[in-house]
């Protein structure tokens, strides 16, 4: 294949002077080191983020299992109330009343005592 003559490419000398050459190869030499260098650092640094993520994953998993046995409990209990307050017992339901009333006055003196 021919090449056309308005190709600006022009080859490199094939003999270069011994200097040229030596320090073209040093130069090349010194930054396939640094490459290598930031290749490991950009290795260790994903490992790292890899770490991160499998133990916030763990961790996100966790919450949503409790999350899930909350919502139980707290669906239960409340059928209960439900339940309790379709029975009639204002007896019961003014127990309550005064109970979570003491919890929130027993929490407001621990918090103004910090």
């Amino acid at each position: 294949m021919r090449r056309n003559n308005n190709y600006p490419y022009q080859p490199l000398n094939q003999n270069p002077a011994p200097l040229g050459h030596d320090s073209l190869e040093e130069e090349n030499e010194r930054a396939a080191e640094e490459l290598k260098q930031k290749i490991g650092a950009l290795k260790s640094l994903t490992i790292d983020i890899g770490n991160e993520v499998r133990y916030q994953d763990k961790l996100l998993r966790g919450i949503d299992d409790d999350m899930d046995r909350t919502q139980g409990f707290l669906g239960n209990t409340m059928s209960r109330v439900v339940r309790l307050a379709k029975n009639g017992g204002s007896r019961h339901m003014c127990y309550m009343f005064l109970f979570v009333l003491f919890v929130f006055l027993l929490l407001y003196v621990v918090l103004k005592l910090k």
